[in-house]
């Protein structure tokens, strides 16, 4: 997961970041988010991936 994401991310890290992050989510996927904080993060790690899509004009 990212530290911090803010309004002056680089795009030029966009597309490492979200290789990361999406691995992230597939592995709690794999192995179910069961606990309130899992699904936290997993909210977390989600809301990250759409942070960077929309700041960056990627389209999936």
């Amino acid at each position: 997961m990212i530290d911090h994401l803010e309004s002056n991310y680089d795009c030029a890290n966009a597309g490492s970041d979200l290789h990361s992050l999406k691995q992230e989510i597939e592995q709690f996927n794999s192995r179910g988010a069961t606990t309130q904080e899992e699904q936290e993060q997993l909210n977390r790690l989600e809301n990250q991936v759409h942070f960077i899509e929309n700041k960056c004009s990627i389209r999936h």
